[in-house]
């Protein structure tokens, strides 16, 4: 069992920038594919980005690219979002996941994939 914890959302004006961090404790001596999601109130959880256990792939859904970066400090065991040209519409809570995977692909995209999931943290950006 792997557990994970978020940190580093916050309130931001449009056009700034926050970054996410993700801590992954317990079994993680396996291969472990980590990604972003986030859920709107009144929304359905949405996939934001995903990394592959090496960090040499990643895989980000199309509204975001461009503005957000996924990378990974193995050594640390943590996963970093970096949001740029942040807008109102990416106001969210945001939630990491990670599976036990070697690579990502389009199975990415569905939550159901994700086998452990961190609290979450909200990011709130001002119009």
């Amino acid at each position: 069992q792997v557990q994970l914890v978020e940190s580093g959302g916050g309130l931001v004006q449009a056009g700034g920038s926050l970054r996410l961090s993700c801590t992954a404790s317990g079994r993680t001596d396996r291969p472990y594919v980590m990604g972003w999601f986030r859920q709107a109130p009144g929304k359905e959880r949405e996939f934001v980005a995903a990394i592959s256990w090496s960090g040499g792939s990643t895989y980000l859904v199309d509204s975001v690219k461009g503005r957000f970066t996924i990378s990974r400090d193995k050594a640390k065991n943590t996963v970093y979002l970096q949001m740029n040209s942040l807008k109102p519409e990416d106001t969210a809570v945001y939630y990491c996941a990670g599976d036990v995977r070697l690579y990502v692909g389009s199975w990415a995209r569905d939550p159901n994939e994700y086998d452990d999931w961190g609290q979450g943290t909200q990011v709130t950006v001002s119009s």
